[in-house]
Order: structure tokens, then sequence, then C-alpha cells
């Protein structure tokens, strides 16, 4: 073993000795489908601290050659599978992490510094082959396939850092960028080339150095999708475990969808959350709030009122493809916003191509980021709205009406009134401090129709819940007319509490006092 050169099996072990360990085993029974295949290059982009560097310490440990790894996968899920034996510990694996040749090598020497490192272990295995020859990185790999058959499996970690901290160096890239290009690429020693990153596949003009690889990314996992962070029922089973809430955790660390699984949670928020016995904000901790304020404060038509309007509990649709896989080129509102899908900081629906804030860990770093960003006017909004919820509980018509005009003045020159959808993220940025006590579900499927918003309490509060009806230019009484006639409380399916209908409309000719409200508690038969 090496260092680089089949590194071994210690980084999986230590990942199932550890108090907390999910097993996701079966991504091996993926990649094992593309060996020697011409799909064979996987780059996996997914965002910091979700779980990428564990899944290649466990390819590296199934893969490597020198080093038994059955016992530690015994009563794994992969163990089942009918290609666990046959690829068990039989290749070459090249374990490169990036950021480490970033941080050491001589400015501009990255390729140069790694290829020599490389080299050292392949002489020490390959003496007998390489020894003798003033020889490149690449053509040493030629050199030991020809003589021996034997093929590699290369695990990239990190690849896209001489991107993400050079972004200026343009020539650097490019090099990097030939350089694994001319390493991996039609090459028959390559089995298997698989990296991680935060950003997909860097395009310079027309064409792409990495054009062979296939992307797996935030906004298309394919079949990784199970392997991209924990799965519902992955953590039902830790909540079982440690004694914690289910629904409460949803709240903090779910929210990422994709085509088949629709929860999948943030590892290591999760993690977390169960060793502390606590729900925080453990996943943002790992970063300063400034990397989500650069890209907030950037003067984009459109983007402060998407912000607001993901704030307030709403979508918003927007374009992907025009993203140009870095973090400095940016021409719309929708670059930005996918760029945030890339780095966690946003979820994206990949069915209705609409992006919205994941969760209550990922809304809190938003508003830490306002919070010095000059966004004064939404600041005073969410300030304001802990009493906004008192005087709803408190059944104070008058007063939510005030406060709801007040807030609607705060944000009309950003999110304006169109119709009820809008009116729907404005009450829901009004009511922003509820989400400590509450779960927000706008459109939520109610009786006959759709209730716009409900504010379902979580297990920690002893809250009643609130059941939304939005009218636009109509009356209040309609909105409460139409909660009862259409049966909204009677959907919430196995909630016990008090159940409190508001209905508020909005009246676009009374510009003293637009808003109006009704407050009722329900009456369940």
């Amino acid at each position: 073993m090496g260092f680089y050169l089949n590194p071994g099996n210690k980084g999986f072990w230590e990942s199932i000795r550890s108090k907390i360990y999910v097993d996701k085993t079966n991504v091996i029974a993926c990649t094992n489908m593309l060996i020697n295949t011409k799909e064979k290059f996987i780059c996996v982009s997914r965002p910091r601290r979700f779980g990428k560097s564990m899944t290649l310490e466990t390819l590296a440990a199934y893969y490597s050659c020198g080093c038994d790894s059955a016992a530690l996968f015994k009563g794994k899920k992969i163990e089942k599978d009918s290609t666990f034996q046959e690829h068990l510990n039989r290749y070459d694996v090249v374990f490169l992490n990036m950021q480490q040749f970033l941080s050491e090598a001589a400015p501009g020497k990255i390729t140069d510094y790694l290829a020599q490192e490389v080299l050292k272990d392949l002489r020490k295995e390959y003496g007998e082959i390489l020894n003798g020859h003033d020889i490149g990185l690449t053509a040493a790999l030629r050199e030991i396939y020809v003589e021996t058959g034997r093929q590699f499996i290369f695990l990239i970690d990190e690849w896209d850092c001489v991107m993400r901290e050079r972004q200026e160096a343009e020539e650097l890239q490019r090099h990097y960028l030939d350089f694994l290009r001319n390493l991996l690429k039609d090459q028959p020693y390559v089995a298997l080339a698989y990296m991680t990153g935060i950003l997909p596949i860097k395009k310079y003009g027309s064409h792409s150095a990495l054009n062979m690889f296939f992307e797996y990314s935030m906004t298309d996992q394919k079949e990784l999708e199970e392997y991209t962070g924990f799965t519902e029922d992955e953590v039902k089973e830790l909540c079982a475990r440690f004694e914690m809430d289910f629904q409460e955790t949803g709240s903090w660390y779910d929210g990422y969808r994709f085509k088949k699984f629709q929860h999948v949670y943030n590892p290591r928020s999760v993690v977390e959350a169960m060793h502390c016995r606590d729900f925080a904000g453990y996943w943002a901790s790992t970063e300063t709030y400034e990397a989500l304020k650069v890209y907030m404060d950037m003067d984009f038509d459109g983007l402060r009122a998407d912000i607001v309007q993901m704030l307030g509990g709403g979508r918003v649709r927007l374009n992907t493809r025009s993203f140009q896989n870095d973090m400095h080129t940016f021409k719309t509102r929708d670059d930005v916003l996918t760029l945030l899908i890339h780095l966690g900081y946003l979820a994206y629906d990949s069915v209705s191509k609409e992006t919205f804030i994941p969760n209550k860990e990922i809304m809190g770093e938003f508003e830490t980021a306002m919070s010095v960003s000059g966004w004064t006017e939404i600041m005073r909004v969410l300030q304001a709205s802990e009493r906004l919820l008192e005087d709803t509980l408190a059944g104070d018509e008058e007063k939510v009406a005030e406060g709801l005009d007040k807030a609607h003045a705060e944000v009309a020159s950003i999110l304006t009134y169109n119709d009820e959808n809008s009116l729907g993220c404005a009450i829901g940025l009004a009511y922003y401090s509820a989400r400590k006590d509450y779960l927000l579900i706008r459109e939520f499927p109610a009786g006959r129709g759709f209730a716009d918003i409900v504010f379902l309490p979580l297990p920690s509060s002893c809250k009643p819940a609130l059941v939304i009806e939005l009218k636009y230019d109509r009356t209040a009484d309609t909105a409460i007319r139409q909660i009862k006639e259409r049966k909204y409380a009677q959907a919430l399916e196995g909630y016990s509490g008090d159940i409190l209908l508001v209905g508020i409309n909005y009246d676009r000719e009374n510009r003293n006092k637009p808003h109006s409200c009704v407050i009722e508690k329900a009456e369940i038969q």
C-alpha cells in the first residue's frame, strides 16, 4: 500500500466504527455497473459536508488491492449484491485529494507536484518496470498496463478546488483541466474514474476539457439520489434510536428533493443533531455566512424579489442551463440561484423546474446574511413577525390587519402583490418567526381543495394550528367561509390540538387599510 496508490481501508474502518454510521455501501453496486463501460467517468457534485469524502473512502476500501476488506463489508448492504465478489480488492486505486495538492504545491505547480508524488508510489510498487526510466505519470501508467494488464481506478476528491480557490487564474485552470484530460481520457488503463466536488464540470467556450464525464449534480443526481444525503427511512431509524422527534428533524434538515427520493436530509446536520440531542444550524456553522452574503448582494433584476418570495415559503422558477459552472461568471439571476443550489443553500425540484429554501437551518443562514447586507426593510418585517403571531394567537383581528399593512409597506418595493400566490409569499414572510414553532405548508391538500397556508405546530410547541386562507379584492369573511365549506381544518389528519381559522383579504382600492382579517376557532365535528 502507498499514500496515493492503494491507500487501503482505514478511512472506511473508522466510519463503520463511529457512533453513527448509515450504510450507503450500495453505491458500490452503481459504480460496479460502470466499470469498463463508456459511462465509467463519473463526476459527483454536492454541497460541502454531504458525505462525498466518505463515499470515496468506501470505494477505496472496496476496490484497493493489497488489502482484504471482506470482513469490513460483512453484513453491509453491498455484500448481498451479485457483483460484490467480482470486484472486491481487485484494482490498483489512485486516490487524489486535490485540496491537499493545491495547498502543498508551489504556486502554479499543482500538476507537477501531483505527478511527482504519485510516481513515488508507483515506483515503489512497480520499480522493476519503471526504474531507470525518466518518465511522466501518464506514460508510467501506460507502461504498467502494457506490462501487467492491470487497470486503475481513480478516486479524485474536490476536483474543483482549483476552480473555486483560484478563480482568476484561468491559465492555471486550463492547464489543470488539460492534465486531467490527458491522464484519464482514452487511456486503456482506466477502469473507472470517480470525481467529487461542489461544482459540475467547467466548460470553456463550446467544449469541455473533461467532456467524457457524466455529471451527477444537485439538479440531477440520477441513480445516485439516495446516496446524496440521508433518506427519510434512514432518518426515521436514527430518530427512533436517539429519541429525537422525526417531524422536527425534518423541519430543520429535510428539503432536498429529487425525482425518486422526495425527502433527502442534510447528513452532516442530522448526525450532529443526534449526537448533541439538540436542533441547531450545524452544517451552516462550518462556513461563514459571508459566502452566502456575496451572492445575495449581487445586483440582478428580480434576485432580491426571488429571495424574499422564497423566505415567505414560495418557490421560484428558473433555468439552470445558462450557469457557467464557476463562481464568478454570472449573467442573470438564474445563474446566481443555480450556484446556490450547487452550494446547498437552495433546493431544486427538477420536475417543476423550481427552486426554494429547503429548511429551517438554511433559512437561518439567509436571515444572518440579510442582517449585515442592508436588507433593512425585510429585517424589520422579520423582527415584527413575533408580534404578529402573538396577535394572531390572541385573536386580535385589527392588530393583525395593521401588522400586515406595515409588513406590506416595507416589502412593496421588492415584492409586488400580483395575485394570491404573491400575497401568500408576503404573508409567509410576515409570519417568519412562526417557523420556530411551526411547520409552514403552502398549498396544503385539505378537504375539497388546497388551503393557502397551514402552520402545523411542531411537537415541541403547544400552540394551536393555523389554517390561513387568502383573498385578493374579496373579503376576509369570504376566506373564512371557504375554509369551512371545503373542510380544510378536518384535513389535519392525526392532529388533535386547537385550530385557528384565519381569513385574510387584500383590497387594492383601500390604500389606508388594504388588509382585513377574520380569526375564528375551528369547531371540528
